[in-house]
């Protein structure tokens, strides 16, 4: 074969860093270049020869050759400097990375969204009834009076320890016709409500996330879908609707087992009579005193556990969490 002088570029393309050659009876499809596949298919008798788009472009050249009369088919190799413009367009064609493709959200910001979920289909699931009342009462069970002792034992210390705290400067100050007024107001509005959740969270809150969690590790939930029972109706609600029942009539023995601690221990410390302390809690304390406490504390209950609720079912990892 005779190298001719002369070489006739016919195209520009990508290909492979590897040199291609065209024997007799080879077929070449070439295509705008505005139009160029990601692949081309080269039938070489019964071969089919694929190349691939390539970071480099190739040129195609036709070298004639004056023994047989058929022209051979050569490539040259060029290096060129791809724009920007086509980076970006070829990364896209290959489903490259996007702005957000690495991004995920923190763990706690999903798990708080899972909250308000969890809450939206709680109340959505309550108004049309589909509540599993068997789990409701067991759970209002647990929630009512096994936590009854912790409760009271609380509220019990909580009261002496704020009686403590103030009745002496109100004796010094001759006001002691006010501390049953004073205790009374404290004890409805603030501190029985708050002092019955924090009890309900540490024993209550804690048990339901733990067993929503072990369920949810262990596909106990997924067993319940397959099962045709909604994991929100067998699971969830009952323990919500327990929990914003339980928490009004533990949070009136909380206030009532307080008023009395802190009676005795006035009378029995600072020699204020008990009667002078009931007299002035009556005169002080009204009704939506009562009413509030207990709207304060159902609140809290339904606050309560569907946070620990939420936080069982989005639990992952085993026992760690």
């Amino acid at each position: 074969m005779q190298a001719a002088s002369h070489c006739y570029p016919l195209l520009h393309f990508s290909g492979r860093g590897r040199s291609s050659k065209l024997s007799n009876h080879t077929s070449v499809k070439f295509f705008s270049l505005n139009r160029i596949p990601q692949k081309f298919d080269f039938n070489v008798g019964a071969q089919i020869q694929k190349v691939l788009k390539p970071s480099k472009l190739k040129r195609f050249c036709v070298i004639p050759n004056s023994n047989d009369g058929y022209p051979s088919l050569s490539v040259s190799e060029e290096d060129t400097t791809t724009s920007e413009k086509d980076t970006m367009v070829e990364e896209w064609e290959n489903g490259g990375e996007t702005f957000l493709s690495k991004w995920s959200p923190p763990r706690y910001l999903w798990r708080g969204l899972s909250v308000l979920i969890l809450a939206g289909q709680v109340i959505v699931r309550s108004i049309k009834g589909k509540i599993h009342w068997r789990n409701t009462l067991q759970q209002l069970a647990r929630v009512g009076p096994k936590s009854v002792g912790v409760c009271l034992l609380t509220a019990a210390f909580v009261g002496m320890a704020f009686t403590i705290q103030f009745v002496r400067e109100f004796t010094r100050l001759g006001l002691n016709r006010s501390v049953g007024g004073v205790l009374a107001l404290a004890f409805s509005r603030e501190l029985s409500p708050v002092v019955t959740s924090i009890v309900v969270v540490g024993r209550i809150g804690s048990a339901f996330a733990a067993e929503l969690g072990t369920m949810q590790v262990s596909e106990q939930t997924d067993t319940l879908r397959v099962l045709g029972a909604n994991p929100v109706d067998y699971l969830v609600t009952p323990r919500v609707i327990a929990s914003c029942i339980a928490l009004p009539f533990l949070t009136l023995m909380c206030f009532t087992v307080g008023m009395a601690s802190s009676a005795f221990l006035a009378d029995g410390v600072y020699g204020i009579s008990i009667n002078i302390i009931l007299d002035s809690a009556q005169r002080a304390l009204r009704s939506w005193d009562l009413v509030s406490a207990m709207i304060k504390s159902q609140v809290f209950g339904a606050i309560i556990s569907i946070i620990s609720c939420a936080w069982g079912v989005t639990t992952m990892g085993g026992a760690k969490g």
